[in-house]
């Protein structure tokens, strides 16, 4: 059978909120990452057959086809095509999705997945704000089918915490462990295989953006715990959030005839794929259908995987996820996950895929598992293989 390989994984340190990337052009952030690649790997740029990018806000300086003028501020040529894609938190996770399925049907051999989102530049729900006067997506039947509901991310993020038990004092431990683990690991020097430095000026200074800039050096597990919560009664407050974040990932697929041309060296490959609807008024939960059908169809169980990275889009949903899946909590985002470094929305899945491959490989693991939680209910899962 065919194989889709993944040859490198790269991604840009997380920027927060008006912070050091907040005024490099999203287009430019995601061409950075490509020409990283293209560097990494020797690739012969005009041999990429495709760019697939996922990017969430397309609106503003993130619209027009965001993969194509990524493209445009690369080292690629201008015969080289690009896609941009949407499903939501997921979407450069589906973007490898759809590069590993062009891989494994045989119709292309060196695709590009990524994606890109400068939150600060196009906020989250741009898309709705900016062209409000042309209509909210939740209404006509769908307003019908649901009634009253809002397919709010905050209520999503309660109604998880209270269907599978999830307390605040949970939370809290696990938004402190991310940001001590997420310490630890910059401190270690982890994620250098995987942050593409970028120079930056801030206010005429030069500087070489290469660490998260939402990490927490020292967190206050008593201010965490005794934050405000977002809603009256609820155990969801900020502190138990994904941090807003600008940023870009890619990551370089690649057909076994492919590697062999040009002598790559794979760091994985794609073992198995699965994506799921889920109730879109839990608005979160997919995570949870999407992993067990993952497994389902690579006859395997969760015991059998070295590493998770389930995306901390709020605390509660990888503890709710751990709880329903009977996960290990010792494999689950051992490196931190959103709530210290960051949920560059569109750039996410493959930022996190970028993470997990590099540290399987340090730890000698053999599979991996990601899962992201999207918006109205749906969800991607990939398995991965260390080779």
């Amino acid at each position: 059978m065919a194989t889709a390989y993944i040859v490198d994984a790269v991604r840009t340190a997380g920027g927060r909120r008006n912070g050091r990337l907040s005024r490099k052009h999203p287009a430019d952030l995601g061409g950075i990452v490509i020409d990283a690649l293209l560097d990494r790997t020797g690739v012969p740029p005009e041999k990429v057959d495709d760019v697939i990018y996922g990017c969430v806000s397309q609106v503003g300086p993130q619209t027009f086809n965001i993969a194509r003028t990524s493209i445009l501020s690369s080292k690629l040529p201008e015969s080289v095509p690009g896609v941009s894609i949407d499903r939501q938190c997921g979407s450069s996770q589906q973007s490898i999705h759809f590069a590993a399925q062009a891989i494994l049907s045989g119709t292309q051999d060196l695709v590009i997945a990524g994606g890109v989102e400068s939150m600060s530049q196009v906020p989250i729900g741009a898309p709705v704000t900016v062209a409000k006067e042309l209509g909210n997506p939740f209404t006509g039947e769908i307003s019908k089918r649901y009634p009253g509901e809002t397919f709010s991310q905050f209520v999503g993020a309660e109604r998880m915490a209270s269907k599978y038990g999830v307390t605040r004092e949970e939370l809290a431990k696990f938004a402190y462990a991310s940001h001590v683990n997420g310490a630890a690991a910059t401190k270690a020097g982890k994620f250098k295989e995987e942050i593409i430095p970028i120079e930056v000026d801030i206010e005429g200074e030069k500087l070489v953006h290469d660490t998260d800039e939402g990490i927490r050096w020292e967190p206050d597990y008593e201010a965490m715990l005794g934050l405000e919560p977002l809603q009256p009664g609820g155990v969801i407050s900020a502190a138990f959030a994904s941090q807003i974040c600008d940023g870009a990932s890619a990551v370089l697929i690649a057909s076994e005839a492919a590697v062999k041309e040009y002598g790559l060296k794979p760091l994985a490959k794609i073992h198995t794929m699965a994506v799921v609807g889920s109730d879109p008024t839990m608005v979160l939960e997919g995570p949870i259908p999407a992993t067990e059908k993952v497994l389902e169809k690579a006859g395997m169980t969760i015991d059998q995987i070295d590493l998770y990275e389930v995306n901390e889009a709020f605390g509660s949903v990888p503890l709710a996820w751990a709880k329903a899946i009977g996960a290990d909590l010792d494999k689950l985002n051992v490196n931190g996950g959103a709530q210290a470094l960051g949920h560059p929305l569109g750039a996410t899945g493959t930022k996190l895929m970028a993470t997990l491959i590099h540290e399987l490989r340090r730890r000698g693991g053999r599979y991996g598992l990601l899962a992201i939680c999207e918006g109205l209910g749906t969800a991607n899962a990939t398995i991965i293989e260390v080779v």
